[in-house]
């Protein structure tokens, strides 16, 4: 309906009219999709109401006064009017805005210590490409030292890429961390190449962070220690058979854990990590009539003053809640077999001296306790356990079995291991100067040493005697191994390692006869990760 103001019309008609105009325009103004049409026809009405007022004035048909106020009122509802315009047009502009995609983040490249990496502008998104690559050259002297029962065993010594490791890892959308790493090398002749790990972390629930894939879970110390980190050529032997009853590489596994703070960072403090795990099957393994299943938790608390010293406790616990079922409904001999066993801390070459073998088991428990403590730059840290297997339908004995550590490392260049509250575990020492010797700087050293003993033995009996003479004997073996090494840090992506063991094994084999050795070895390592 267009308003409009005839000649002759009374004074207070027009301002009438005017405020109905007002409250026209203020209730337009708040309809949406039509706003801009509405508007543009007030407009409109609003010119054509002051055409007529300023014929109204020219006729003397009404007091000027009267005139006067009106067209007030028509100026400050054009002003209002076109207030309304901009606003509306702002509004627009911005829906506009939002319907739009959003320009993609800029990409940046980095390079940083030999490690390709790409990232965009905002961080929400990265990709590093990762490699671990070792390769060992060693020999074992071993002539000379076997038993008389032992006439076919000579252990494999030369070259071996013990891990070579190529694959991504990063970040997608700021709130998930992916890993995608497939492995090459292995423990000698007796492993092909595999996926090792495909895993994708939730990690916006903080302190919480959600992993699920395939991938080592956190349960131990030396376990969650990284290959490229350690202080010897490999882990002790009593953590390396602990961490593959319920863990270990390539495990299929979902994990929740936390981590955080206590205390003061001027004064004592202490970082915690807290831990837990549902596993299942190793990715590679052998195919299962049905898949074992695990659960494993991990609990931490790391006093610590500053950078002069770093303490570390910690409990961790493993439960197969059903083992692999190997045999299938028709199977005879151990349907559910639990094996616990492991080679020398070196992996030329692949036999492993003690051996449980296979015991058909309903359940396995595996209790383990950690402490370290760490003094500027030297690192003393060990760990305990006990492996306990529950038979399945028998009436012999549970075995249960020993192992434990102690090893230490001082960094003569005077660089202390740092400490990741994250993970529970001590990294490798970052170097004050790279290898440059046109610089005079020979990058960092560090000496290691280690004393471990595994026992795998139970009942195991007299020698001289078989298995039948102790009720529910095991004869795994006890493995007992001094271990000193020197690592040569060049710079953060090389390191060159020298390893000397000297490795005692006693074990009775089942008429009783010796069937252990003792040996010493010599093993070098070349590594470059990125």
């Amino acid at each position: 309906m267009v308003l409009s103001l005839k000649r002759g019309a009374p004074a207070w008609l027009g301002a009438s009219l005017a405020g109905l105009l007002l409250c026209g325009v203020s209730s337009t103004a708040l309809a949406a999709p039509a706003a801009d049409a509405k508007l543009q026809s007030m407009q409109s009405q609003l010119d054509e109401l002051r055409g007529q007022l300023t014929a109204l004035r020219a006729s003397g048909q009404a007091p000027d006064t009267r005139l006067s106020a009106i067209e007030q009122q028509l100026s400050a509802m054009a002003a209002q009017l076109a207030e309304m315009k901009t606003e509306q047009e702002t509004a627009s502009a911005g829906i506009a805005t939002l319907q739009q995609p959003p320009a993609p983040a800029a990409v940046t490249a980095k390079l940083s210590n030999g490690k390709p990496s790409f990232a965009t502008t905002d961080g929400r998104f990265t990709a590093n490409i990762r490699a671990i690559l070792m390769m060992d050259a060693g020999k074992y002297f071993q002539d000379g030292n076997l038993p008389a029962s032992v006439t076919n065993r000579d252990l494999n010594e030369g070259v071996n890429f013990r891990r070579a490791r190529i694959g991504f890892d990063g970040k997608l959308f700021g709130d998930f961390d992916y890993a995608f790493v497939y492995e090459f090398g292995g423990s000698g002749a007796e492993e092909a190449g595999r996926l090792y790990e495909a895993s994708v972390t939730y990690t916006a629930l903080k302190p919480f962070r959600i992993k699920v894939g395939a991938f080592e879970p956190n349960v131990g110390l030396a376990a969650a220690t990284s290959t490229s980190q350690m202080v010897l050529l490999e882990r002790p032997a009593p953590a390396e058979a602990a961490r593959n009853v319920a863990a270990g590489d390539s495990r299929a596994a979902f994990q929740v854990s936390a981590a955080g703070g206590l205390g003061s960072e001027s004064g004592l403090a202490a970082s915690w990590l807290a831990s837990t795990a549902f596993t299942g099957n190793v990715l590679g393994g052998a195919q299962q009539f049905d898949e074992q299943t695990g659960w494993l938790a991990r609990a931490v608390v790391a006093p610590y003053s500053g950078q002069d010293w770093q303490a570390h406790l910690g409990a961790n616990v493993q439960y197969v809640i059903q083992p692999n079922d190997a045999l299938g409904p028709a199977g005879a001999g151990a349907r559910y077999p639990i094996q616990i066993r492991d080679r020398p801390e070196l992996r030329l070459d692949g036999t492993r001296l003690i051996d449980t073998g296979g015991i058909d088991a309903e359940h396995a428990t595996v209790y383990g306790g950690e402490a370290a403590v760490q003094v500027r730059n030297f690192l003393l840290e060990g760990e305990v356990f006990r492996y306990e297997i529950e038979r399945r339908n028998s009436l012999l004995p549970d075995p249960k079995f020993r192992g434990w550590y102690v090893q230490g490392s001082w960094v003569l260049t005077g660089e202390p291991r740092p400490y990741n509250p994250m993970e529970g575990r001590f990294e490798a020492p970052k170097q004050a100067y790279n290898f440059n010797p046109a610089a005079g700087t020979w990058g960092a050293f560090e000496l290691a040493a280690r004393y471990s003993d595994l026992d795998l033995n139970y009942r195991e009996g007299a020698p001289g005697t078989t298995t039948a003479a102790a009720l529910g004997a095991v004869r795994g073996g006890e493995q007992k191994i001094y271990s000193m090494g020197v690592n040569w840090y060049l710079n953060p992506a090389m390191r060159l390692m020298l390893n000397y063991q000297h490795v005692k094994i006693d074990r009775l084999g089942g008429t009783g006869l010796q069937v252990g050795q003792t040996f010493d070895a010599v093993a070098a390592r070349g590594q470059v990760t990125f």
